[in-house]
């Protein structure tokens, strides 16, 4: 596949999530590729998945903890097969009904048009404090992006 092609198999993927269809978008990856994201012992979705299975418990996992309600890609910058996207996003944690902004790089590679690898990038913390159970309610959880 071309960049052109690359850039819109990743949209594709992000129509996907926002759609809530996990099922066809897990199908964008091969088999055994591998999923490299930041760790927190907090953030039950944190961490490293391997193979369509485990990126299907990170998509499990993410789902019981938060609910997106905004995610947006900014920017999409591409050469060969490699797709780093630059977005903002908004999360509501289930348990605590708190919401956190927090802005994202995700680094797809592709191969024969399927994605073999993605490694996500942001900031654990405002996830850890939105799910924190410790914090009072009325706690604030940084300064808002501005959508």
């Amino acid at each position: 596949m071309n960049i052109q092609e690359n850039k819109q198999r990743v949209m594709e993927g992000y129509k996907l999530f926002q759609a809530g269809d996990i099922q066809n978008l897990l199908g964008l990856y091969h088999e055994n590729a591998e999923w490299l994201a930041p760790e927190s012992e907090h953030v039950p979705f944190s961490g490293n998945f391997h193979g369509r299975a485990g990126i299907a418990e990170f998509f499990r996992k993410l789902d019981a903890s938060v609910q997106p309600l905004h995610m947006e890609p900014r920017r999409m910058i591409a050469e060969g097969d490699t797709v780093v996207v630059i977005g903002d996003s908004t999360w509501q944690a289930r348990n605590t009904g708190r919401q956190y902004d927090n802005p994202f790089v995700h680094i797809f590679t592709l191969r024969d048009g399927m994605v073999e690898r993605f490694e996500g990038m942001w900031d654990t913390g405002p996830a850890e404090r939105a799910l924190s159970t410790d914090l009072p309610l009325g706690q604030d959880l940084g300064k808002p992006l501005h959508h």
